[in-house]
């Protein structure tokens, strides 16, 4: 019973259903945020779903500033500017609106902007977050508009370190936002491109969170049914955009990704991380590359867990049978098979296979898998990405 030790954290309260975005303004109010900074990323905020928000906020009479200049990846200058801007208008919160990068840096802003230490001393290892000053960080709303990350449900945020181009996650749990408005409607105007792979990320976390070691059996369920509602829904949504009930079931996997990898992450995202701050690859689409060639290299430590997955998801042949769904999976949403398939006229020489191996083992993700990523192994995985051989 001594291995039977844990600790266990679950999200916040969400709003969740079509249409209740209407409830921004209630959000607010109840949240004590009188004059909020909404950020999310260049290309929503010029779309009718931004206005239509921004609209609400009119209406309600309540002001607002907005942040749009967010990277897909987003970098330290994006913080640094976003954190100017929120000082300058005076803002007491922020809405964060959008997918992963809108979500993580209106999180980071509203961590960031009351600190004196830099970001980086607040990465996620040990009890770095401790020396964050509490009292300064603003509250903030979260509003996703796609159905991947998680990060409307998540106490960390990732962040690209332009210096090093090494991407950080930053913690604290206060970084969890107080209120999620999740309105599947929000989720329609994606296009199939970026369904499949906010999709792909959500069963990344859900599967890697299963698969890594540890007791947590709580997060183990959340993961395994959100394994099977993204095998049942993503391709539907991927098909038909305007599946609402596809959309509202994809939405729900991936806050309980998000829930669920608290148990931990694995080499899916320790190899996605580099390869995304070096060739600002979707991350969704890299770790949807990646996870059939970790799947394989796990295999002796997880078979037997995958078996009872496989059961409970409908799927057949066991370790076999689920390593053949995940690659029909990748097929039908048009996921490359592999990284020079990503990333077009991708020349990988030696010295960069070897920095993303060292970035990969060092990535605070790589102690979650269940199989030691050595160096030499990540060059193993790179190099089957790469070739595209199982």
């Amino acid at each position: 019973m001594s291995k039977l030790i844990s600790k266990w954290n679950y999200p916040t309260v969400v709003r969740f259903g079509a249409g209740r975005i209407s409830e921004l303004p209630e959000v607010l109010a109840a949240t004590g945020i009188k004059r909020p900074l909404f950020v999310t990323d260049p290309g929503l905020a010029k779309l009718p779903v931004v206005a239509k928000t921004l609209k609400l906020l009119d209406d309600a009479k309540i002001p607002y500033g907005v942040f749009s200049d967010v990277k897909p990846n987003p970098v330290e200058s994006n913080l640094t500017a976003g954190i100017a801007v929120f000082k300058k208008g005076k803002h007491d919160g922020v809405i964060a609106f959008g997918g992963g990068s809108g979500l993580d840096l209106g999180k980071l802003i509203a961590f960031q902007a009351g600190q004196t230490r830099p970001v980086w001393d607040f990465e996620d290892i040990g009890d770095w977050w401790t020396r964050a000053n509490s009292d300064t960080i603003a509250p903030i709303i979260a509003v996703p508009t796609t159905a991947g990350t998680g990060s409307e449900v998540g106490r960390a945020a990732v962040v690209t370190n332009e210096a090093t181009h090494t991407k950080k996650v930053i913690f604290h749990p206060k970084l969890l936002p107080e209120i999620v408005i999740a309105d599947p409607e929000l989720t329609v105007g994606m296009p199939p491109f970026i369904t499949a792979g906010t999709g792909m990320d959500a069963l990344a976390h859900c599967l890697e969170a299963y698969c890594a070691p540890g007791y947590h059996p709580m997060a183990d369920g959340i993961a395994v049914e959100g394994i099977r509602l993204v095998f049942e829904n993503l391709p539907k949504a991927f098909a038909n955009g305007k599946d609402l009930t596809a959309r509202a079931h994809m939405m729900s996997a991936a806050a309980m990704g998000a829930a669920a990898f608290q148990k931990g992450l694995g080499a899916i995202h320790s190899l996605s991380h580099p390869v995304g701050a070096l060739y600002d690859t979707h991350h969704g689409m890299t770790n949807a590359v990646f996870m059939p060639y970790v799947l394989a290299f796990n295999r002796d430590a997880i078979e037997e867990k995958i078996a009872r997955l496989s059961a409970y998801c409908g799927i057949k042949g066991g370790f076999d049978g689920f390593a053949k769904a995940v690659i029909k999976l990748r097929k039908e949403l048009k996921v490359p098979n592999t990284l020079p398939g990503l990333i077009k006229g991708l020349d990988m020489d030696k010295k960069h296979k070897t920095l993303i191996a060292d970035m990969a083992i060092v990535d605070p993700t790589a102690g979650g898998n269940p199989v030691k990523l050595t160096k030499k192994a990540a060059l193993a995985l790179l190099e089957s990405a790469i070739e595209g051989t199982l």
